[in-house]
C-alpha cells in the first residue's frame, strides 16, 4: 500500500489496475477481489499458510495447490513450498505464487485437471483408458 497526492492511500493490481483507498490490511501477494463495474475492491485474500495457489510462471505453470511454508530469502528469491491435491510437494519462487482462494475453496473457475501435474507415465495410462472405453 502506497501513498498517492494528498496522502491518498492506494494499491497497484497485477494487471495495472489502481484501487484508491483500499482495506488497509491490505498487504504486498495478497489477492483482491474486483468489482468490474465499480473498479471498487470486494474483497481480498491473504498470502497465508493453507491458502489455495496457482502457478503462475516456471517449471511448474498452472499448477494449483495450498500453501505449506514460506522460506525467506533476503537478497534472494523467497521460495514457496506447495502441496497439490494429489499429496505432491513443490517449491518454487514467490513471484509465480497466486492465492485464487481461502483453504481449499477456490474463488476462480478451475481447469479441467483441476491443476493436477500428472507425470509422463500417468498421462499415457489415462490416454489408454480414455481410448479403450
Amino acid at each position: 500500500v502506497a501513498t498517492g497526492p494528498k496522502n491518498v492511500p492506494y494499491i497497484v493490481t497485477h494487471d495495472g489496475r489502481t484501487i484508491r483507498y483500499p482495506d488497509p490490511l491490505v498487504k504486498v501477494n495478497d489477492s483482491v477481489q474486483v468489482d468490474i463495474a465499480s473498479g471498487k475492491m470486494k474483497e481480498y485474500i491473504k498470502f497465508d499458510t493453507g491458502n489455495l495457489v496457482m502457478i503462475t510462471g516456471g517449471h511448474n505453470l498452472g499448477r494449483v495447490g495450498t500453501i505449506t511454508h514460506r522460506e525467506r530469502h533476503p537478497g534472494s528469491f523467497d521460495i514457496v513450498h506447495i502441496k497439490d491435491a494429489l499429496g505432491h510437494t513443490f517449491a518454487t519462487r514467490l513471484s509465480y505464487v497466486f492465492v485464487i482462494g481461502k483453504s481449499n475453496k477456490a474463488m476462480i473457475s478451475l481447469p479441467r485437471g483441476k491443476g493436477v501435474k500428472l507425470s509422463i507415465a500417468e498421462e499415457r495410462d489415462r490416454r489408454i483408458a480414455a481410448k479403450a472405453q
